[in-house]
């Protein structure tokens, strides 16, 4: 019986360091999802990828052959042995995998609790992995539950209310570090969503933005006319850098653009004048030996974690209401689960036990020459109805077990009567063969 899988790696279980390392591209993600639904183990996968998380959610037969392809497809992409890789890893089962997913869409499993993005960023991984025809029957119905649930938190609660993103965050932490905004030369490095989320949170303090912008410049000149700032080129960046109190960096580059080489030469023309880095892209944009060179202060994403301490303490309440929406959410997936899988478990099961009767009967046939063929019939039909009285208790508990028990007790039941190996692979597992003295 094929089971959800959720395989991942987050803020909560690696540093950024290893985080950009998994990190998955766009154009990425989708070379991950083909690759991995190619192997034998994996039946259905949706891949999510953001600054915060690299998780891949999957659908196989063999839970642990699933799980070890998809480890191996990630351990490969990032580059480090699956050994490493596996001690910032969690994973995770069936309504487990199912109610992690629902909390990320709701932004309850954010770093930013309630982040709005999030819930986009889930759509955008399930509606990709739908036009690589990656998805399928279970892959569909959690990822639009956990859609439908993110939702559902939104209308209401008020966990996504006010300044829900990490870019503004990001923004709340550069006035702690420097003080008022407005009259500061401030560079946003990037043309991406998250670059118009950081230009629209300056904008709210009176910042006209610079935008460095090199592939996206089109949207990069769509978001200055908005929030009245400007675009550079990318090879004006150098000379913005001499010039810049405060750069917000958020690209979607694999590969860091500010070197401490380069920046050192920025700095000596500087004069000594002090410099704050806001490095909020995973891979980062900044080289971490930046931050050690004079006049440079340098945060990552994972930095932002005190100036988010006091944000996830005031949305507790509404947190709490949220929690209670993906639970009731999550009771709905289950009962549904388990009712998918509760009617072929008992059908498998009996057919198990009226095989194992045949066989003992046909193994015999012949061994009591002095009975007589109605003799031989009221054995027959004491064997089946031994079987089914056996079984029906069983089966009456299935159909009433508790919904958020169901699929466990259902596969616990398939794993002690081997339900899903074939006869050739029972033979010889302790069954009886012949009936003692005949």
């Amino acid at each position: 019986m094929s089971e959800i899988l959720t395989l991942g790696v987050s803020h909560h279980t690696a540093p950024v360091e290893l985080r950009e390392r998994v990190a998955l591209s766009s154009a990425q993600a989708d070379e991950f999802l083909i690759a991995l639904v190619s192997q034998q183990a994996v039946s259905e996968a949706v891949v999510i990828s953001t600054c915060n998380r690299t998780e891949v959610h999957l659908v196989g037969a063999d839970a642990v052959e699933a799980e070890n392809a998809a480890l191996t497809l990630l351990s490969r992409h990032a580059g480090i042995r699956p050994t490493e890789l596996s001690a910032a890893i969690y994973s995770l089962r069936n309504c487990d995998a199912a109610r992690h997913l629902f909390r990320v869409a709701a932004g309850l499993d954010s770093m930013v609790l309630g982040e709005a993005e999030v819930q986009g960023q889930v759509r955008r991984a399930y509606e990709a992995a739908l036009a690589l025809d990656a998805t399928g029957p279970l892959t569909n119905r959690v990822f639009r539950a956990a859609l439908a649930t993110g939702k559902r938190v939104r209308s209401e609660t008020g966990l996504g209310a006010g300044r829900t993103s990490i870019p503004s965050v990001a923004v709340d932490l550069a006035r702690e570090v420097i003080g008022d905004l407005a009259d500061r030369h401030v560079l946003v490095l990037g043309a991406g969503d998250m670059a118009e989320l950081t230009t629209e949170a300056l904008a709210e303090h009176g910042v006209k933005t610079r935008i460095v912008a090199n592939r996206r410049r089109d949207r990069a000149q769509t978001l200055a006319r908005r929030f009245g700032g400007e675009v550079v080129g990318f090879d004006e960046f150098p000379a913005e850098l001499e010039r810049a109190d405060i750069v917000l960096a958020s690209t979607s580059s694999p590969h860091p653009i500010v070197g401490v080489e380069e920046l050192q030469a920025v700095m000596t023309a500087r004069g000594g004048r002090p410099l704050l880095l806001v490095d909020i892209a995973v891979p980062r944009d900044v080289e971490a030996a930046c931050g050690t060179l004079d006049g440079v202060t340098l945060y990552d994403i994972d930095d932002l974690e005190a100036v988010l301490a006091g944000h996830r303490e005031a949305r507790e309440t509404e947190a709490e209401r949220a929690r209670e929406i993906v639970e009731q959410e999550i009771q709905r997936f289950a009962q549904w689960l388990g009712t998918l899988e509760v009617v072929p478990t008992i059908q498998a099961l009996r057919a198990r036990a009226a095989g194992i009767v045949e066989r003992v009967l046909a193994e015999n046939a012949g061994r009591w020459e002095s009975m007589s063929q109605e003799d031989l019939d009221r054995v027959a039909l004491v064997a089946r109805a031994v079987a089914s009285r056996l079984l029906h208790e069983p089966t009456v508990r299935l159909k009433e077990a508790p919904r958020d028990r169901a699929h466990a007790e259902l596969q616990i039941l398939r794993e002690l009567f081997a339900l899903e190996e074939t006869p050739a692979e029972r033979d010889g597992e302790g069954e009886i063969r012949r009936l003692p003295g005949a």
